[in-house]
């Protein structure tokens, strides 16, 4: 398809159908990282962009990832799909370590947790794109949770193949099925800008309260996790996209400009609202994707992104466990058991998965498993851990939360 051309609102459906969803085998992973950077001269400040740009420029990580830089200066780390949990754990410590030792030598660390403990939000990346969020979200009214998630937050996501097309209803509603039970276990950010809000993951609450049928869809997707559900999940995320209100559009010069009310993308496509003069074209749609945020995103893969960054004693047997409740079937139906006999006890849920997924983990990471399973059954979270070190010395000395175990 010509991704310059004006694209009607079949075509736009048709668009998002064809990229969904990509049949095949499963077995690949993927894994995103990211971390908050933190000057440990002064860890309230955020670390200037240029300082950042510079420290980061030309860095090549050994196995392959890519890095990016968010909103708030977070340092993303984005593997390459590989062969297994185990080789994308394993390429994904290799890299961070390898943009830690550079980031070292400038005396800037990077804090694994799911949100910015200690400092509000700011934006020191310079992008249009992310000025015009920033315009958008305060046009419709979600200026402060808007701000919080684009420059405050963190997160693990891991990427997985969407399988066999005939297995995509049930591999999708198996996921969605997981998603509370993956989002209690994967939560650590028990404070944001150093105020706590009673849960684990202040991330996930700035995340649920974010604009409506953008990160959420009302009524769709088990258990409420406004995720694709039903025969043609392929079709249902097609659908949620052309509902969802378009947040940015490119001018002519390729900056981004924000929309100021809530405009559905079928709206534009369908010429009732144009936006730019214009109607969309694939590129605006690809774009606009990119600004839909639910618990599971279809990119030809599934991509999971309710999980918070944990500290790098945790994050392995997080990915491993959500690899094995996903792609083995074993492993998948003890984890479909757990959740169904745990009902709305999420935490009992995630103490479950552990069990469910132990057998199939692979042996190099079995370890890192057994110590989550050790850790809840002493009453216990990576998000006490690092609650702990907060209140104990402050939130400020978390950046040195990565050996806590």
């Amino acid at each position: 398809m010509d991704h310059d051309a004006p694209l009607d609102v079949d075509r736009v459906l048709a668009h998002v159908t064809a990229g969904a969803l990509r049949d095949g085998p499963v077995g690949s992973v993927g894994l995103e990282l990211e971390r908050h950077a933190v000057d440990l001269r002064a860890p309230g400040r955020r670390v200037a962009w240029d300082r950042l740009t510079g420290a980061l420029h030309g860095v090549v990580p050994p196995a392959g990832s890519r890095v990016t830089l968010e909103p708030g200066g977070q340092v993303e780390l984005s593997s390459p799909p590989l062969p297994g949990v185990a080789a994308a754990v394993d390429a994904l410590r290799r890299d961070a370590a390898h943009v830690d030792a550079v980031l070292a030598a400038e005396g800037v660390v990077l804090l694994s947790t799911g949100t910015d403990l200690v400092r509000g939000p700011e934006r020191v990346n310079p992008a249009s794109r992310y000025a015009a969020m920033a315009e958008h979200f305060a046009a419709v009214g979600h200026a402060a949770d808007g701000a919080a998630m684009m420059c405050s937050t963190a997160s693990l996501q891991v990427n997985l193949d969407a399988g066999p097309a005939h297995r995509w209803p049930q591999r999708l509603a198996h996921l969605h099925r997981l998603v509370p039970a993956l989002a209690a276990l994967g939560a650590c950010s028990p404070l944001l800008a150093g105020r706590p809000d009673g849960t684990r993951s202040t991330r996930q609450g700035v995340w649920r309260r974010l604009e409506p049928g953008r990160s959420t869809r009302p009524a769709a997707g088990p258990g409420g996790t406004g995720g694709p559900a039903g025969a043609d999940p392929a079709g249902a995320w097609a659908a949620f996209a052309l509902a969802a209100p378009v947040m940015l559009v490119r001018d002519g010069g390729g900056t981004c400009r924000p929309v100021l009310e809530p405009v559905p993308l079928a709206d534009w496509a369908s010429g009732r609202r144009p936006l730019g003069g214009r109607a969309p074209t694939a590129a605006d749609v690809d774009l606009h994707l990119s600004t839909l945020w639910p618990p599971v995103r279809l990119r030809g893969f599934l991509e999971l992104r309710v999980l918070d960054t944990l500290p790098a004693a945790w994050w392995p047997g997080l990915a491993a466990v959500v690899a094995a409740v996903v792609d083995d079937e074993g492993a998948a139906d003890a984890a479909a058991a757990v959740v169904d006999a745990c009902g709305r006890d999420t935490a009992r849920a995630a103490r479950g998965l552990l069990d469910a997924a132990l057998p199939a983990v692979p042996g190099a990471l079995r370890g890192c498993v057994e110590a989550w399973a050790d850790l809840l059954d002493a009453g216990r979270h990576p998000a006490d851990l690092v609650l702990d070190r907060a209140r104990r010395s402050g939130p400020a000395a978390c950046p040195t939360a990565e050996e806590l175990r």
